[in-house]
């Protein structure tokens, strides 16, 4: 009774093992991200806090943005982003609750429909990944 017991427990234990470590990849695991968020953390732009949300949204629109500094040039100075010619990438502030200046959040964009969202001041960022 218990020898046939453990082979099938064996396979459902080796079954959920697999499962769990599928979901648990550090660098956002979605295979359905584009080539330029692969190998990074990413985030579902429904998912961002509602702030961010909103950036995205007057991104879309073309602005108009609340900061003079909204759609001015990311130096990309921390080498967090990949490289690429000055001037490819663009800022945008993240409204953050409470803060009297702009906050540590932003949305950066690149030339190439990319968009990555920081809320640590540019020491990390994740790929927003849109549907």
């Amino acid at each position: 009774m218990v020898y046939r017991f453990v082979p099938r427990a064996l396979g459902v234990l080796l079954a959920c093992f697999a499962v769990f470590v599928a979901g648990c990849s550090s660098a956002g695991g979605d295979r359905d991200a584009p080539a330029w968020a692969r190998g990074m953390a990413t985030v579902q732009a429904e998912r961002l806090p509602g702030e961010a949300r909103q950036t995205l949204r007057l991104i879309d629109d073309g602005g108009p943005f609340p900061y003079p500094k909204d759609g001015t040039v990311f130096g990309n100075f921390e080498r967090e982003l990949p490289r690429q010619k000055r001037g490819y990438y663009h800022e945008y502030t993240v409204r953050t609750p409470g803060e009297r200046g702009r906050g540590a959040r932003r949305i950066v964009t690149g030339s190439g429909d990319e968009v990555y969202y920081t809320d640590d001041h540019y020491a990390s960022f994740k790929a927003v990944l849109r549907r």
